[in-house]
């Protein structure tokens, strides 16, 4: 196969959604689909032992949610498939952000009965800033819900994007009888089954089979509905899905195994191959023979019997070959990579070569952070991966003297996978760890304990907010520094950052000082 032919074959996905809509388990059921697993897990485990293939954190397991970005990879239907479980707990928001710039499209996922929630309206404002193509998949027929029209109106509106249901369920709850998919015509039965697959039937919606399928009463509902569907919403067009301004939505239950092969089967048809990416120098072609790609994730003791550290690399264009002497842009040298991983949640495998589209684990001892780019020359920078200002903060004290190293690492570590921030106050030389919700706290404090043996204390701080700072003209940026000291802070990175108490002093300091420039994420 050509190398052309392969980056035309890749698909690469993130599912998100609000917590609870059933994310990781439709990732579940797609990854079996795959062939890649041949149990589905549960994400609530009570008494099964098999929790989900995509949360394989010790945490995750215990608390049923997503703390961290998934990636899994496998082969369906001549297809590659990589996709990226997004954490969906807004507390892990900015890792959720990053997941999206390495994607070429995404599936949401929302609840039949609880429709649109805040943190899917967040997600989708990120996928409409790039332009990200969108599939919606309805979660959770089998349960009673709201009417399926009602959930369309309430998709356009809330997500600001036209949508097009292609498939249509009959009934819902008990009365749950299936949906007829709209793409292909033709008509899946229900049967609740987690592990088994549906049979579908191919037939004429508006001849007499129909009712010795779901009966009169559903048939003659159904037709109804298809005829209001084809004069109410527009025809589906994959230019208008491409460039991200139509939606296909499906409907289904993740958990029981229905309505998945649907929108899987239709996905890889439809949604994009490798798109060309933007790099501050220039726009780069995923079907360039030159070799580049970013880091968008770093994750801290994937084996914690190793302490190793695994850089997730975006393939953007050519071809990433093991062995193969690769530029890191940022430090100006050159690396070579003797085991590049692929992916199955937290299993890895060694991997000889990987294509545009494809993402790539690279054990990594503090050579990278996210945002760096490798290339097979070329000086390029991607962007798009910022750090946003943090919204809740904390001193972070060592709880056992014995352990400071310990602490040390594991702080440096776990900051540089971008879940939170570390800023050292300039005044008394304390750190400040800022994060963008509560859970952060609990989950940094016990991956120190678990992962690194370090115990940790917590110390309230009153902050509003982190912002960073710059200015032309030096002497003011001085007086600046000199008059707000106390609450001058340097990030990771060195730079200068106002820790503000309030809004108020917030808003004083931009007026007082109006050639110094108030950053509320960390590219500029």
């Amino acid at each position: 196969m050509t190398e052309k032919e392969e980056i035309r074959r890749r698909r690469t996905f993130a599912v998100i959604s609000h917590p609870d809509a059933g994310k990781t388990t439709l990732t579940e059921k797609l990854l079996l689909f795959g062939g890649a697993i041949h149990v589905a897990g549960a994400v609530k485990s009570n008494k099964i032992r098999k929790t989900a293939t995509s949360d394989w954190m010790e945490i995750e397991k215990q608390r049923g949610i997503s703390v961290a970005t998934s990636v899994m990879g496998f082969e369906y239907n001549d297809h590659k498939i990589n996709i990226l479980d997004t954490p969906g707990h807004q507390d892990f928001a900015e890792d959720t952000y990053r997941t999206l710039t390495a994607v070429d499209s995404v599936i949401v996922v929302v609840d039949v009965a609880k429709g649109v929630e805040t943190q899917t309206r967040k997600l989708m404002e990120v996928c409409r800033m790039r332009h990200t193509p969108v599939m919606i998949f309805v979660n959770k027929l089998d349960r009673e819900g709201r009417d399926p029209f009602e959930i369309l109106d309430e998709l356009e509106e809330e997500l600001q994007i036209t949508v097009r249901p292609l498939s249509w369920p009959i009934d819902m709850g008990e009365r749950f009888k299936g949906v007829y998919n709209l793409y292909r015509d033709s008509l899946d039965l229900y049967q609740p089954s987690k592990q088994r697959v549906t049979e579908s039937i191919r037939l004429d919606v508006n001849g007499p089979e129909l009712e010795q399928h779901i009966g009169g009463a559903l048939a003659k509902r159904l037709r109804d509905d298809l005829e209001l569907i084809t004069g109410v919403y527009p025809a589906f067009d994959r230019e208008e899905y491409l460039a991200g301004r139509l939606a296909p939505v499906f409907f289904g239950s993740a958990l029981n195994n229905f309505g998945v092969k649907e929108l899987l089967d239709c996905f890889i048809e439809i949604a994009p191959s490798p798109r060309p990416v933007q790099a501050i120098e220039r726009t780069v072609d995923p079907y360039e023979e030159e070799f580049s790609g970013f880091i968008f994730k770093i994750h801290a003791n994937m084996d914690p019997n190793h302490r190793s550290r695994i850089a997730f690399l975006k393939v953007c264009s050519g071809k990433f070959e093991r062995n193969v002497n690769y530029r890191h842009a940022r430090l100006d040298r050159t690396m070579r990579f003797s085991s590049p991983t692929a992916f199955m949640a937290q299993k890895k495998e060694i991997l000889d070569e990987a294509f545009a589209g494809d993402i790539v684990g690279l054990p990594d001892n503090g050579n990278f952070k996210i945002g760096d780019t490798l290339t097979s020359g070329e000086l390029l920078h991607f962007k798009g991966l910022p750090s946003f200002s943090p919204e809740m903060f904390k001193y972070i004290e060592n709880a056992d003297p014995m352990k400071a190293k310990q602490l040390h690492k594991g702080v440096e570590q776990l900051m540089d996978e971008g879940v939170a921030q570390l800023f050292t106050n300039q005044f008394n030389g304390r750190k400040v760890i800022g994060t963008v919700g509560q859970l952060q706290f609990e989950v940094i404090e016990y991956r120190l304990l678990h992962e690194y043996g370090a115990q940790c204390r917590w110390e309230p701080i009153n902050l509003y907010k982190a912002c960073w700072i710059e200015s032309d003209d030096a002497a003011q940026l001085e007086e600046f520094k000199q008059r707000k000291h106390q609450y001058m802070a340097l990030d990771k990175e060195g730079r200068d950052v106002f820790l503000a108490e309030s809004n108020y002093i917030l808003m004083m300091a931009q007026q007082d000082f109006k050639n110094i420039r108030f950053h509320f994420n960390s590219e500029f």
